[in-house]
C-alpha cells in the first residue's frame, strides 16, 4: 500500500466513526468531513479520465481502482469540498481491503454511527451511493 495515499492506512473506519461521534452537531460534524477532504490526495490530472467518472453524483468524482496483492488501492477525488470528504470516509472503509472485505463492511451500520446521511441533500447521498455501489459492484467482480 503506498504511503502517498493515507485512506484506508492511516485513517481507518474506525478512527471516523470515534472522531464523528464525539463532535456535537452537525456544523462540527459537517467541518470534519471537510477537513477529512482536505487530507484526500489529490489525483493527477491525467487519471481523471471520462471514463472513471462515477455516474450519479451531482459534482464531478473520479475513482480508479485497482487491485493489488488481493488489497484494493482506491483513489478517489472531486471537485467538492464536501464530496472529498466524504470519499475520505468511504476510502477509510475500504481502501486496502480485500473484496471479500469489501463485500462483507456493514457500510449500512457505519454511517448510522456516523450520523451522516440524514444530513445530506438528497443529490449527494445518491451521489454517496453511487460511489460505495462502483467499489461494491468492481469487488464482487473478483469473487
Amino acid at each position: 500500500m503506498s504511503n502517498s495515499y493515507p485512506f484506508g492506512s492511516e485513517i481507518q473506519a474506525q478512527q471516523i466513526v470515534d472522531t464523528m461521534t464525539q463532535l456535537k452537531g452537525w456544523e462540527d460534524r459537517y467541518r470534519q468531513v471537510i477537513q477529512w477532504g482536505k487530507k484526500l490526495p489529490i489525483m493527477d490530472d491525467a487519471d481523471k479520465q471520462e471514463q472513471v467518472l462515477v455516474a450519479g453524483c451531482e459534482s464531478s468524482v473520479w475513482l480508479v481502482l485497482e487491485q493489488v496483492d488481493e488489497a484494493w488501492v482506491i483513489k478517489a477525488d472531486s471537485d467538492a469540498r464536501i464530496v472529498r470528504g466524504l470519499i475520505a470516509i468511504v476510502l477509510a472503509a475500504f481502501n486496502g481491503k480485500t473484496s471479500q472485505q469489501i463485500v462483507e463492511f456493514d457500510l449500512e451500520g457505519y454511517f448510522e454511527q456516523l450520523n451522516l446521511i440524514n444530513h445530506l441533500s438528497p443529490s449527494r447521498g445518491n451521489g454517496l451511493k453511487a460511489i460505495v455501489n462502483t467499489i461494491r459492484e468492481q469487488a464482487q467482480r473478483t469473487l
